[in-house]
């Protein structure tokens, strides 16, 4: 108890110092900085605002209840962390959800990791600390990735390395965003998972697509169903095989025809089949007819 009173006392000795226009700290290279930077100091609530790059935008109001009654019993166990904008100015990088449930609570003041970083080492910051400490949803995560590709210039590779996740693993959370945004909606609501997104996520018409969620939502289809679903649809996309027909190994010609018909003296039926084989059938009209067939065949 001893320890926590005496930490609590130094947050706030490093707080006064903080407040004083002659020791304003600006870069971890001014005077005091080794005091302040890392260490943990109780700041006025009205002095820290939101981090614009934050990547979670959705807080579950139940859950932020939960927490706030949790920091009224216990106190906040875990510091939010901070950087300096300008004097006695600070932004958030993350626990803002502390943040909100402290000032449900009534709280002035907060515990804070103080650091002094560009925007760009904000936005890492806070994507890579947020990403580890809460439950951002799929979408969140895939936006917050992208933003490191359109605004930091990272490669999924660079991406890989500074978050402790596999290029892989990324790359399936940028996929995500291909989706129909009534998709992205229903991820983020929890209609569905983000196992079905990456089943749907292989249709490319975007009105079949959300046919496809729509029965997904309605039918509660699991994940390997709606994979079987997806299987189905691009089968019938693909084009049916065609049976060729096999051409035959000769041809009669219309000539050779005609000298059968002339030579009976009747209407002589060839047929030729595919391998080459046929038949003939000569036609007779009577016992005299067929006789005389006889004696033309034998010559």
């Amino acid at each position: 108890m001893a320890k926590a009173l005496k930490k609590q006392a130094l947050g706030r000795g490093l707080s006064a110092l903080l407040k004083d226009p002659e020791n304003d700290i600006k870069s971890v290279h001014d005077k005091n900085a080794d005091k302040v930077v890392g260490n943990i100091i109780e700041l006025e609530i009205d002095a820290i605002e939101i981090n614009p790059f934050q990547p979670r935008s959705n807080f579950n109001e139940e859950s932020l209840k939960e927490l706030a009654t949790s920091i009224k019993e216990l106190g906040l166990i875990q510091p939010i962390t901070v950087r300096k904008l300008s004097f006695n100015k600070y932004q958030l990088i993350s626990g803002e959800r502390r943040l909100r449930a402290a000032t449900l609570v009534g709280l002035t003041t907060l515990p804070a990791y103080i650091r002094i970083a560009n925007d760009n080492e904000s936005l890492v910051m806070a994507l890579v600390e947020n990403i580890q400490r809460h439950d951002l949803d799929p979408i969140e995560i895939a936006l917050s990735y992208q933003r490191l590709i359109d605004e930091i210039e990272l490669t999924q590779e660079q991406m890989s390395e500074r978050v402790g996740k596999k290029r892989s693993t990324i790359t399936n959370y940028l996929r995500l965003l291909k989706l129909d945004p009534i998709i992205q909606t229903g991820i983020r609501d929890g209609f569905i998972s983000m196992g079905h997104g990456r089943a749907i996520i292989n249709i490319e018409n975007l009105d079949v697509q959300t046919d496809i969620y729509q029965k997904i939502v309605s039918q509660n289809l699991s994940v390997r169903e709606t994979e079987a679903l997806v299987k189905n649809y691009q089968d019938s996309l693909k084009p049916k095989p065609t049976t060729k027909s096999k051409s035959s190994s000769f041809e009669i010609a219309a000539k050779d025809q005609k000298d059968f018909a002339a030579y009976f003296g009747t209407k002589v039926e060839i047929k030729l089949a595919t391998n080459g084989k046929g038949k003939i059938s000569i036609p007779f009209h009577s016992e005299e007819d067929f006789n005389r067939i006889i004696k033309l065949i034998k010559g």
